[in-house]
């Protein structure tokens, strides 16, 4: 008889985001996303940070001040880093899991890559202008979006 408490797709991909953006080296917000097709095979995953060859030592980190003293103008968000990090240029009809609800930049991109689906894990900036604008955009463009529905269960991951 097989083990029954195994975990679900949703618990093992919003896992998997969540492990991704463990990899962030922003001091105060991590994201992960995982982009997963129609045959729960992930495809791609990506978390926020730096571009490539720009230094994490070298690039701030900070939330305040002019724009080129923030991080805002450098950081590469986790749903851009999965798309442009995978390994094939077909996302379409794809979905999305993701620990923070898209900005309005990713939005258009998981739009123009055809992503049908994201699933988001917290939407703390719900109330934004930027998250109103994505959830326009999704709405128009016919992506489905949902809220992560947490089971409670803790997984644990020892390296």
């Amino acid at each position: 008889m097989k083990r029954s408490d195994y975990i679900t797709w949703d618990e093992y991909f919003m896992g998997v985001a969540s492990l991704s953006a463990q990899r962030s080296k922003d001091p105060s917000t991590q994201v992960g996303a995982c982009i997963v097709n129609d045959e729960n095979r992930i495809m791609t995953v990506g978390y926020n940070g730096m571009p490539r060859g720009c230094s994490d030592d070298e690039f701030p980190w900070e939330r305040e001040g002019g724009m080129l003293d923030t991080k805002y103008a450098f950081v590469c968000h986790a749903e851009m880093n999965a798309i442009l990090n995978c390994g094939t240029a077909d996302l379409k009809n794809t979905r999305v899991y993701v620990t923070l609800f898209p900005c309005r930049e990713c939005t258009k991109a998981l739009i123009q890559k055809g992503i049908k689906e994201v699933i988001y894990y917290s939407d703390k900036y719900h109330d934004t202008e930027d998250a109103v604008a994505a959830r326009k955009m999704l709405d128009a463009a016919g992506v489905i979006y949902k809220p992560y529905q947490p089971t409670g269960r803790k997984l644990d991951i020892e390296v």
